[in-house]
Parts: C-alpha cells; structure tokens; sequence
C-alpha cells in the first residue's frame, strides 16, 4: 500500500483553515446560546443594595447657621469698636469694678483671630493643590503618594487581603450556590425545543462546512492513513487485504477514505436523535459531579486571588487620581465637619478676648459654665443612651 506521503505545509495550512472555520463557527453557536439564554435565571434576587450611610448629624443645621453668622458679627463689631467702644463706660458688681472701654475690639479681634486661624489651618490642609514657589503647598496634595501607600496598605492588610477573601467565600458557601443556579440556568435553555433544532442544525452545518473544504478533508484522510499504516506496519495479511481493497476499488486508499469522510454529515443528521439524550443527562451529570466541579472551581479562583496584589491595585489606582481629586474625597466626606471647626475657633477665639478683659472674672464664669456643661451632658447621656 504505497500511499503518498504527507504534505507538512498542506497538513499546516489544513489547520489553519480549519481554526479560522472553527472560529467562525463558535461565534455563531455562541449567537444561539445568547438567543435561548433566560439571563435572569443566574440574577440574585435576594442581593442587598448598599446605601452610602447618611452623614453623621452630631450639630444640626441650626447650630451650624448660628455659628455660621459669628464671624460677620465679630468683623461689623471690629468696625463699631472704631466708632464707639464702651468710651469712659465702668460699673461696680458687688464691690469688683469692671472697665467696659475697649471690650468691643478686645473681643471682635480675638474672635476673628480664633475664626481666621482655623480657616487658614483648615484651608492649608487641601490648598494649593498644586505646588507654588511663594505660597507652597497643601498637607494633603503633597502627602499625596504617601496617602496612597498608607491607605493600600490598610486595605490590603485589614481589609481585602487573601485570606479575608477565602474566608468570606468558604462562609457564604456562593461557589455551590452559583454552580446550583448555573445548573438550573443550563437546563433552561436545553430544554427549548427551538434552542435543540437550531444545536442540531449548527452541528450539521459545522461538520458540512469542516468536511466540504478539499484542504480540510485531505488533511484528515492523510491523518487517518497514516494511523492506519501504523497500525499494521507488523501485520502481513491486514497490508495485503487493505492493497486489495484499493485494487478492486480502483483508487487509491486516501481517496475511499475522503469519499468516506464526505458522508458524515449526513450520517450524523440522521443519527442526531441521540442529541436530545445527551442534553437530557447533561443536568444530572453536572450535579452527579458537582464536588468535582466546585472543587475545581475554588482551586482555580484561590490561585487568582493568591496573583492578585491587592495593595498594589489600590496604591496604583490612587496614584493615578490628581491632588485636588484625593482633596475633594476627603472634604465630600468631612465638610460639615470642617465648617463647624472653623465658627467654632470664633467662639473660642471670642471667649479668649473675654479673658483678655477681665481674667479672673472670666475664668471664673467659664468654669461654672463648664462644669454646668458637663453635668447636662451626664444627665442627658444617662436619660437618653442607657
């Protein structure tokens, strides 16, 4: 049985046809499986949605608007004091003699310096966002790679690291909830009768397509005489038979077996029946082998999680965000906050005035007031939080 040899460049561009056909030919499957697909099947109706949490109301709007007024009263008290200020003004409380000239500046400008101080503080903390040569620039923005590393640092190490995830994972037990949802979602779709015709149609329409190309059908006659030859290389009688079957036939062996190839599909159109069977058992074999599967399945998802460099991700997305974008996340979530600092260093800087004027009498009344403070805030804490 001399049979030409194989062509290698023929066999190589006999695969290459046949990727490129075998490509094609997934993209329409896949086109199938997308038009039979019932996507709500795989959704989790019972996902939580997350909320951002509401700001944290510690002073209500009212104090911070009252607050918010100070600094204009204390700048249109600073520009009274220039016109009027308590001028040769005194008076005798039970034998202490109080001198009110002077009060109206003392306390506006120490008020406004409590306010400006903070302000300038607060206002250092994100201004500049970009480096000036005289004015400098601001804490956070040039902070602003270090701020990325820390907080990487702090998600990858308490937040999200490896074994926080395995952990959640193993606890809310979602590989065999979704390998169970996955299951169901697959029967789904096979149990469509149009889904199973158009599966039919696609397996006899790629094996159509595969088996008509001359190059393919050459490629895979050559393939299968040489197994054959190799199979009886050492057999004497089966050599003999074979150059027999060749001679009666009147054509060369690789040629019966491409006529033999050509009648495939429409063996296997006939035999397609057998499909439906097959895609019957095929839930049943997935939940017969479901250890197997999930077990696969947690392998390959802990080596992803052990690659994935979570402080590297973070710190690398961080950086990536510009100074004033960094500032403006972390003023989103402090304004309030940071407001009510500032009118609280007018108060304060109101009170230092008031101390500045008349020292004793004032600390005296602050610490009674003080300790009034105090004891309200006991009584409250014990009537409304226990």
């Amino acid at each position: 049985m001399d049979e030409p040899k194989p062509d290698n460049n023929q066999l190589n561009n006999a695969i290459e046809v046949a990727k490129s056909k075998t490509r094609s030919q997934a993209r329409q499957l896949w086109q199938i499986v997308v038009k039979y697909s019932k996507i709500d099947a795989l959704a989790d109706t019972s996902q939580k949605s997350y909320q951002a949490p509401d700001r944290q109301q510690e002073h209500s709007s009212v104090v911070l608007t009252i607050l918010s007024i100070i600094p204009y009263v204390l700048g249109l008290t600073f520009i009274l004091s220039f016109l009027w200020d308590f001028n040769d003004i005194s008076a005798t409380v039970w034998g202490y003699s109080l001198q009110f000239e002077g009060l109206l500046k003392i306390v506006s400008v120490s008020g406004l310096i409590g306010f400006f101080t903070n302000w300038l503080a607060i206002t250092m903390l994100f201004k500049p966002a970009k480096k000036r040569p005289l004015l400098g620039h601001g804490l956070i923005p040039a902070q602003k790679d270090r701020i990325a590393y820390r907080l990487a640092q702090a998600v990858s190490e308490d937040l999200i690291n490896p074994e926080i995830i395995k952990q959640k994972i193993n606890d809310s037990n979602i590989i065999s909830i979704y390998r169970k949802r996955s299951t169901r979602y697959i029967k789904n779709i096979i149990d469509d009768p149009a889904f199973r015709e158009e599966l039919k149609q696609w397996v006899v329409s790629y094996l159509d397509e595969m088996i008509a190309d001359p190059e393919i059908r050459g490629a895979l006659a050559q393939r299968i005489l040489r197994q054959i030859e190799d199979a009886v290389h050492d057999k004497s009688f089966e050599k003999v038979a074979l150059k027999a079957y060749s001679y009666i036939k009147g054509q060369e062996m690789q040629h019966i077996i491409e006529e033999a190839l050509a009648d495939i599909p429409t063996s296997v159109e006939s035999g397609l029946d057998k499909l439906d069977g097959l895609l019957d058992t095929l839930p049943q074999k997935i939940n017969a082998n479901s250890e197997t599967i999930e077990n696969t399945i947690t392998t390959l998802l802990y080596k992803l999680i052990n690659q994935l460099d979570v402080h590297k991700l973070v710190e690398e997305n961080l950086r990536e965000y510009d100074e004033q974008h960094i500032s403006d996340i972390i003023k989103n979530a402090t304004n309030e906050q940071l407001r009510y600092i500032q009118y609280l260093g007018a108060v304060l800087g109101l009170i230092g005035g008031l101390v500045i004027w008349e020292p004793l009498l004032s600390v005296i009344i602050l610490s009674l007031g003080f300790l009034m403070l105090l004891t309200i805030d006991y009584l409250l804490h014990r009537r409304f939080y226990q």
